[in-house]
């Protein structure tokens, strides 16, 4: 008797454990979500998904006398043929002078904007904002900038970088090292756009 009631309790467990459920529940509004679209194949055994990297030598302010402020508009088209996105992230370095370091060794200096200085007058800061088509740089400031010193506002060297969005959101980037942000999109020194400005 032990046994038959030893198999039939076996049996009742497996049965109970081998019952499925009620089914889930369907997908959003009733549908199954559809597969994605594939990505833009390569061109010429280039990733489709390219940074894009320039630098402006001789970019020059005008004050803009109703706001009290200086400003200048970068578009993207006049140094760059591929389509801006609105996942795109877009960052703006300024060039700070060089640096030389304790073995004599010298780099350049790029600061990302934001950058605030604190000057006699007050502070003044840079700052953008940006579409998918351009970026307008302005410096802003708590005194009246229309005599802001030209080291300021002239012959500034600036640089964009344009990162796709599938490489903004892969892991952490210290987007205030210009170096790291080179590395982390792939691109060297070398290969940046340089443009002079008339």
């Amino acid at each position: 008797m032990k046994k038959l009631n030893l198999f039939l309790g076996v049996l009742v467990t497996l049965f109970l454990i081998s019952c499925e459920g009620p089914e889930g529940l369907p997908g959003l509004n009733g549908r199954d979500g559809f597969d994605g679209f594939d990505g833009e194949n390569g061109e010429n055994g280039i990733d489709a998904i390219q940074a894009q990297v320039f630098e402006l030598d001789g970019v020059n302010f005008d004050y803009i006398d109703a706001d009290n402020l200086h400003e200048t508009l970068i578009t993207f088209s006049d140094f760059t043929n591929f389509e801006t996105r609105k996942e795109d992230a877009v960052l703006v370095y300024r060039y700070d002078g060089p640096v030389e370091f304790e073995d004599g060794a010298i780099e350049d200096s790029w600061g990302l904007i934001p950058q605030n200085f604190f000057l006699e007058e007050g502070t003044i800061q840079y700052v953008y904002t940006h579409t998918l088509f351009d970026v307008q740089v302005f410096i802003d400031g708590n005194f009246d900038l229309i005599n802001l010193n030209p080291d300021f506002t002239d012959n500034q060297i600036l640089r964009v970088v344009i990162i796709p969005g599938e490489f903004a959101a892969t892991g952490k980037l210290d987007t205030s090292d210009f170096n790291a942000v080179l590395r982390h999109i792939g691109i060297d020194e070398e290969n940046i756009q340089k443009v002079k400005l008339d």
